[in-house]
């Protein structure tokens, strides 16, 4: 296969691979922020405490306004739609997150990022986005958990797609404990979209090149050969 054939490939696999990786994959290759654990892995060195979050909404003309509650630390952040709560009354509605500690540790799950208990001066009338961080370090949680009470019963709530690397996402309708997790006695798979995919066909486009050198130098050598001339002729 010439140069220009395995460029050609390397071009067609790299279109695929961009029409295939959601949005905001190469932000991934950025270092990544440090998670803060309420209960950190024994291997995890350098743990800060995690930090809390909150959020006075205010409430004109008797709708609540849009906008985004999150923790100081950037992992837990809520996004509440315009008359997302139920404002009878209320000029303002204050919205708090705070990281649970004693970690719950329900039988069967094992999660992946500290449970936060989020709480609201009114209750949810419209669903709001909900998008945890987890670390990079360990294994990425499949599904996000609610419970009433850190004793459980936690149940999981439908996942969306991943907007950024090493987030997980799910609307809620309600407020209470939050945990990003997986099942116990199964694999983690990454999240929603894994990444392991788009990283694969980096890896392939770098092959590509990378066998395309010796065939170059193999070439260029022929061509000097051919240039040189030829001192056994009179």
């Amino acid at each position: 296969m010439s140069r220009i054939a395995l460029l050609a490939s390397a071009a067609a696999v790299y279109l695929v691979a961009a029409w295939m990786v959601a949005p905001g994959f190469y932000d991934g290759f950025t270092p990544q922020q440090p998670y803060h654990f309420v209960c950190p892995p024994i291997h995890y060195g350098g743990n800060q405490s995690p930090t809390s979050g909150h959020l006075d909404i205010k409430v004109l003309g008797g709708v609540s306004d849009a906008n985004v509650a999150f923790t100081d630390d950037a992992q837990v952040l809520i996004d509440f739609l315009p008359g997302a709560f139920d404002v009878t009354g209320k000029t303002v509605v204050p919205v708090d997150i705070k990281p649970v500690g004693p970690c719950p540790k329900p039988p069967g799950l094992t999660f992946a990022t500290n449970a936060y208990v989020i709480t609201a001066g009114a209750s949810l009338v419209k669903k709001a986005t909900v998008v945890m961080r987890y670390s990079d370090l360990i294994p990425a949680p499949s599904n996000i958990y609610h419970a009433d009470s850190p004793d459980g019963p936690w149940t999981s709530i439908p996942v969306q797609s991943e907007a950024q690397p090493f987030t997980i996402d799910a609307t809620i309708d309600k407020f209470g404990y939050y945990a990003a997790g997986y099942p116990s006695n199964a694999v983690s798979h990454g999240g929603p979209n894994s990444q392991i995919l788009p990283i694969a066909i980096a890896a392939l486009i770098i092959a590509i090149l990378v066998a395309g050198v010796p065939l170059a130098i193999v070439r260029r050598r022929g061509t000097a050969h051919e240039a040189e001339p030829d001192d056994s002729e009179p």
